[in-house]
């Protein structure tokens, strides 16, 4: 009696202390916050692990119910039971992974580490397990006509998340991956502490961050403060100190080479594009043969133009005889060209794009387009006192999505700007359509005492850029999260961002938005004449910069691992460079021991995809100017094709609904002023 008495004690202790943990922590409790905003306040740093570790356990019992399920596989009870499983690891990676790229500190990022860790193994867990498999499969290959369109696509997704990663290798195959992946993780984690520490002493050096490098670089007549900028700029994460990170690029080379061969493919290029628009590597390399032959014609045809800028400063003794623009040079004399072939000064057009008032304009364009609306919400919970939150309605007033903005540089936030998500858009076990909470995150220059934070031209299109990734993530309508908002192709998700850019300087846009910061005067239109004439302007250098990093991308994953033994970066890079026929004056976007998208993100063997998406994009913009630019059925169309679709259909498919046929190969190369 006394033992059963004790084993009650004991029971009711337990479940008292599991209750009360699930009350400290908030993310094992239920947001009771406007619109279910995560209630950043209440999450302390010891909450992320706890909450991941449950997670973990909570779906291994959601699957371990589907595989148990003694009913014959079917939609609902396999594919659409693991859509609706891991709801609470959702919950917390929505806010630890951002909150690591926007508010890192020592803490933190030992806790994402370790985070990687335990969703790695438990990932493989999953797309390693037959059982699950072989009801996935047992659908996969059954009669599916009774399935609706999305369905198919979500199904489809599932099954080849299991072909890629591992389902069918042995035992002993699938503990070499689960290996490999776990060291990936890892590393991949040092890379991105390693690239902010460079940023961060980039900016220690120089005295700006390194989102301001292009602006600084443009403005600054001292050439051999250029020089020291440029060298450090485009040296980041290469020296032989604490930050290096060739070893790190290497191993994570080396480690996805043999990923690709145990998975039977040739390299992890091959292994990347098997599921992508563009398929084959060999369609890429054609594709980026053809941007880059094209754009470095042009960039000679500019640095003819820039040195005869340069020559006129050697007469007039500011330079030495026999000066050649070199790569810290390209950004100052390209301004001066520009200056002196459209009479276009940025000094004079940033004072009309405070971020507020361009941010503004990218709001009055959704609303244009799409008829949404956006209001300010204060007192509610938001990350970081920069951060700003907005409500989207639609045209009669149902919730779109809840969108926060976070613009300015701290040295926690990594260098460039994306859109994420805080929470997918999907339909709950109710049946309740729940709305996403999306963040644009940027590096816009920051406010001083004496001036608003004043936008470049290159970062109003930024602005506009992932305003358009935003849309593409709240005005989805799908059923299933796997493909809900921007889980589409890597070469198909930036079409939509892109697309967006378009209206950054349409007069009538701009009328809206474009106002002096100071007198609150319109920009002329003289001045928006100018910024139009000159938007072809420098695209022989943008596009060549850009196509090189792709080349570079896809040259590193298309090497065996053999091919990676005893390779040296720096050599590699310079031979890759030459067999593209860039020019010295110009380097790839991104160095290899920078480039955050291929060893820290997505974009392996897939940066490629923003000249590709564009091909699209500007199809898309001829599409709609042939229509009129402003055409509601047009574009109600295009929110309905793509905005509301996501990943719910091939990619093609959806265009050639949208546009009714394929898309003109050159519309990118004419829209950027590459074709004659």
């Amino acid at each position: 009696m006394k033992t059963k008495t004790f084993i009650l004690l004991t029971t009711v202790l337990l479940m008292a202390t599991i209750s009360c943990t699930r009350q400290q922590n908030p993310f094992l409790t239920e947001w009771n916050t406007p619109y279910g905003i995560p209630p950043f306040e209440q999450i302390k740093t010891e909450h992320y692990l706890p909450a991941i570790k449950q997670g973990i356990e909570e779906q291994k019992q959601e699957i371990a119910a589907i595989i148990d399920n003694p009913q014959a596989p079917t939609f609902e009870n396999t594919i659409a039971a693991y859509e609706l499983s891991g709801g609470l690891l959702a919950k917390v990676t929505g806010v630890l992974y951002n909150l690591a790229e926007t508010d890192a500190d020592t803490t933190l990022n030992e806790i994402e580490k370790t985070a990687n860790e335990l969703l790695t193994v438990h990932n493989d867990e999953i797309f390693m397990n037959r059982k699950l498999f072989e009801r996935v499969k047992t659908i996969y290959e059954a009669d599916q006509s009774a399935l609706n369109r999305e369905q198919q696509m979500v199904l489809k997704k599932l099954y080849q998340a299991f072909t890629r990663n591992g389902v069918a290798l042995s035992a002993q195959e699938q503990e070499e991956l689960a290996a490999i992946n776990q060291q990936l993780s890892n590393i991949q984690h040092e890379f991105g502490n390693n690239l902010l520490a460079q940023n961060n002493a980039f900016k220690e050096e120089f005295g700006i961050p390194v989102s301001a490098y292009s602006d600084e670089m443009t403005n600054c007549s001292d050439r051999e403060r250029r020089k020291a900028m440029f060298e450090a700029y485009s040296n980041r994460a290469n020296h032989s100190d604490n930050y290096d990170n060739k070893e790190n690029c290497l191993k994570i080379l080396r480690l996805k080479a043999k990923k690709a061969k145990l998975l039977g493919f040739e390299n992890f290029a091959t292994y990347q594009l098997d599921n992508k628009m563009a398929r084959t590597p060999q369609t890429v390399d054609a594709f980026l043969n053809e941007v880059i032959t094209a754009a470095v014609k042009k960039a000679k045809e500019e640095v003819y133009d820039m040195q005869k800028i340069m020559d006129e400063d050697i007469k007039a003794g500011i330079l030495p005889a026999g000066s050649k623009i070199e790569p810290w040079d390209w950004f100052y004399y390209a301004e001066r060209v520009r200056k002196a072939k459209f009479d276009l000064d940025e000094s004079l057009t940033k004072p009309y794009f405070r971020m507020e008032n361009v941010r503004n304009g990218i709001f009055y364009a959704a609303n244009v387009l799409y008829g949404i609306n956006v209001e300010p919400l204060k007192d509610v919970p938001v990350y970081n006192p920069e951060v700003e939150a907005f409500k989207i309605t639609d045209a009669d007033g149902s919730l779109v999505g809840i969108f926060f903005t976070d613009y300015f540089p701290r040295s926690t936030k990594r260098g460039g700007a994306w859109m994420n998500n805080f929470r997918e858009q999907y339909y709950n076990k109710k049946g309740e359509d729940v709305r996403p909470i999306i963040v644009n995150v940027a590096n816009f220059n920051a406010p001083t005492a004496n001036l608003p934070g004043l936008l470049t031209i290159d970062q109003v299109e930024t602005m506009f850029h992932e305003f358009g990734h935003a849309l593409h993530g709240l005005l989805t309508k799908c059923h299933y999260v796997s493909v809900s908002g921007t889980s589409v192709t890597r070469d198909f998700v930036e079409t939509f961002s892109q697309f967006n850019e378009n209206w950054a300087f349409q007069p009538e846009i701009l009328a809206r938005y474009a106002k002096h910061y100071q007198s609150g005067e319109i920009i002329p239109d003289s001045l928006v004449a100018k910024i139009n004439n000159s938007n072809k302007f420098n695209q022989g250098f943008m596009t060549a910069e850009l196509a090189a990093a792709s080349i570079l991308d896809m040259k590193w994953h298309q090497l065996t691992l053999e091919e990676l033994e005893g390779i040296d970066i720096a050599e590699f890079e310079k031979k890759v460079c030459k067999e593209m026929g860039l020019i010295d004056e110009i380097i790839p976007r991104y160095r290899t021991t920078y480039f955050n998208h291929i060893f820290n993100s997505g974009y392996s063997a897939g940066y490629y995809g923003y000249l590709w998406s564009e091909v699209l994009d500007k199809d898309a913009f001829d599409y709609f100017t042939q229509q009129g630019i402003y055409n509601k059925e047009v574009a109600e169309k295009f929110r309905k094709t793509f905005l509301e679709k996501g990943g719910s259909e091939e990619p093609m498919v959806l265009y050639e609904m949208f546009k009714g046929g394929q898309p003109d190969p050159k519309a990118m190369l004419r829209a950027r002023g590459l074709l004659d």
